[in-house]
């Protein structure tokens, strides 16, 4: 059985949490409607990172000086969450370099998505939950609102349940296990490394952007040779956003159709085509805490304990 995961305490009103960019460069301007969904709807207190401000090439900043923002933040027991400003690219850079001891003694939430995979993952494998979830340059993006909210329900410790409506590659069947998961490039890229999870009785969910579809079919193919996908409690698919075909010759399958093809031989249950990933409508999913996943011919159902 997968082992327990520790849960940081919820947010309530009042808390401070963290807001800083840890990996590509994000545009400060474009945070503001997310810092005040913070504050003035959410009554939080925000130490904002000088990574909001910052820029280096692609990134918010140096790879040391993103680190060693980022650590202040795990180690600030005043801090009750870090919320990232954006994805993009560089939480692989860091994550073996920074030190977890304080954030051991007092956890705190994270959340993000995308690149941020890297440290949901790797904060699941030490044994501590973590938020998939909008950004803070995504929170309120048009068609974002029930996304918003489950983030505020997730971060609050309010219930947590979603119905989605029936998808014909759906596979039936009732699973129960930790929900773990993100982008599938990250996925495939943490295979043999430390912030790698051991898949095996969890759900999984997997979602994507701007990814050929051949190497969609070899991402699955590198989740598959490791075993990441044959003990599963349950699967499920979220967005694959603007996948692409080659021009001539073409791959032969449709994103979902590469996703079907390999998890064929699996008897778990399988919920395609569920609101996570680079989409307006990005549900939050906790990793680490226990769902029950339940698909039929009518749609499936996700529900946290």
């Amino acid at each position: 059985m997968p082992k327990k995961v520790t849960l940081p305490p919820y947010l309530k009103p009042g808390d401070t949490v963290g807001v800083m960019a840890p990996a590509s460069r994000v545009r400060y301007e474009d945070c503001q409607a997310g810092l005040q969904v913070l504050r003035n709807q959410w009554d939080l207190e925000i130490l904002e990172g000088a990574t909001l401000h910052d820029e280096h090439f692609q990134y918010s900043a140096p790879d040391e000086q993103r680190r060693e923002e980022l650590q202040k933040m795990l180690d600030n027991p005043n801090i009750r969450a870090i919320l990232a400003a954006r994805g993009g690219y560089g939480c692989s850079r860091i994550v073996d370099d920074l030190n977890f001891a304080q954030f051991k003694k007092s956890p705190k939430w994270l959340v993000g998505f995308s690149d941020l995979t890297v440290f949901l993952s790797h904060l699941n494998a030490l044994g501590f939950a973590a938020i998939h979830a909008p950004m803070v340059k995504t929170m309120t993006n048009e068609g974002g609102g029930e996304g918003l909210e489950s983030l505020r329900k997730a971060l609050f410790g309010e219930p947590l349940a979603y119905e989605i409506p029936m998808h014909p590659f759906n596979r039936e069947g009732s699973g129960k296990g930790p929900v773990t998961g993100g982008n599938l490039c990250l996925l495939a890229h943490l295979v043999g490394s430390q912030s790698a999870v051991d898949t095996a009785g969890k759900i999984l969910f997997i979602e994507d952007i701007n990814e050929y579809l051949y190497n969609i079919d070899r991402m699955m193919v590198q989740l598959k040779r490791a075993g990441q996908l044959q003990n599963l409690a349950g699967m499920i698919v979220g967005q694959l956003t603007d996948s692409h075909d080659n021009p001539e010759p073409t791959f032969g399958k449709t994103d979902y159709e590469i996703i079907l093809d390999h998890t064929q031989a699996y008897n778990y249950p399988i919920c395609f085509d569920f609101p996570v990933g680079h989409v307006p409508d990005n549900r939050a999913l906790p990793v680490g805490l226990v769902a029950t996943l339940e698909v039929n011919e009518s749609g499936a159902s996700l529900n946290y304990e």
